[in-house]
């Protein structure tokens, strides 16, 4: 049975057509979009069936950045509603089954292979223990899951808008300074490819650290300021000292609400950071600055401690999630 599975982003979309008889691992096709060069969801599916000349396709499946409220899902930072009857209606499907981007992650975790993964904290994993996924990208999507006696089963979530909580006084003074633009901080907003400048602009904007000019010009001149602030910590040759803290501050937030996470659902099974900033930052990842704050748990640090910590690799562990999910929702086994 054939498929179309789709992770669908504010900042890009990618679609795939997979076969059930040739597994969740293996495309037949791919390709990525740009999000915000579509008028609406239909006119990405649109080309892609258009660019692989795909037609008889009946089923799709789409793991989508934002809240799923029935048939109906909004993508949380692009201007696109996504609804189950409109796409049945105009693309032909038959069936179609919509799921939280982070769910799709959720259902690729016992896809994924140890090449796929890279564990930063080994811990003392208990059989059956509930997992906890969190996966900063353009906004912060946070899932878990539970076992229902013979499979994990994977729960949405949409922690990354709760309220951030400050850990020590730099993060109560960066609270501050975001209230004071934002009526409601959550952790997206400073725990994300969104929140990143806003930290960096604090660091700014209080004086801790000088923005030379060859910098702020070269990121006004950036179509995205995250991965310049990214790349100028890390991997360029001048190594700025504002984008280096600004990246640390961001990465030791990342691993407080990971912990938070991890306490929340007791998710002795596992914590699996995903997201399209955590691959591109792992020597950072390894230091000490993430477990530092992950630990940091107070009373329960011990607790936190037996958590296991693995950091997803594979880019396409949304994707296979969402063919995963389609495939079992239809009833089929995928090889």
């Amino acid at each position: 049975m054939k498929l179309i599975a789709g992770d669908i982003g504010g900042t890009k979309t990618t679609l795939a057509l997979y076969d059930s008889g040739a597994g969740t691992r293996r495309p037949i096709v791919e390709k990525t979009y740009e999000s915000s060069s579509y008028g609406s969801f239909e006119d990405v599916i649109r080309a892609f069936m258009s660019d692989f000349s795909l037609s008889d396709i009946h089923h799709a499946s789409f793991g989508v950045a934002g809240p799923i409220m029935g048939d109906r899902a909004e993508i949380t930072n692009l201007k696109w509603v996504i609804e189950k009857s409109s796409l049945l209606q105009q693309l032909g499907f038959s069936d179609i089954l919509l799921i939280n981007d982070l769910e799709a992650v959720a259902h690729s975790i016992d896809i994924l292979t140890s090449t796929d993964l890279e564990v930063i904290n080994e811990g003392s994993p208990v059989t059956h223990g509930p997992r906890a996924v969190i996966a900063p990208g353009t906004g912060l999507g946070e899932a878990y899951l539970s076992w229902d006696g013979s499979r994990y089963v994977p729960h949405a979530s949409e922690g990354g808008h709760t309220e951030f909580g400050p850990s020590n006084a730099m993060e109560i003074e960066l609270l501050s300074y975001l209230l004071k633009k934002f009526d409601h901080v959550s952790y997206e907003l400073v725990c994300s490819g969104i929140g990143i400048p806003n930290i960096y602009d604090f660091l700014k904007d209080t004086g801790r650290y000088q923005e030379p000019e060859w910098l702020a010009d070269k990121i006004k001149k950036s179509p995205d300021r995250t991965p310049a602030i990214r790349i100028e910590a890390y991997e360029s040759e001048t190594r700025s000292e504002i984008c280096r803290a600004a990246m640390e501050m961001f990465i030791s937030i990342l691993g407080a609400e990971a912990g938070n996470l991890g306490l929340k659902v007791m998710a002795t099974g596992g914590i699996y950071v995903g997201g399209g900033i955590s691959p591109r930052i792992m020597p950072a990842l390894r230091e000490g600055t993430f477990l530092n704050a992950f630990f940091r748990k107070g009373r329960l640090s011990k607790v936190i401690r037996t958590m296991p910590v693995s950091v997803i690799l594979n880019s396409g562990a949304g994707l296979m999630g969402a063919a995963a999910a389609g495939f079992n929702h239809l009833g089929v086994k995928a090889s």
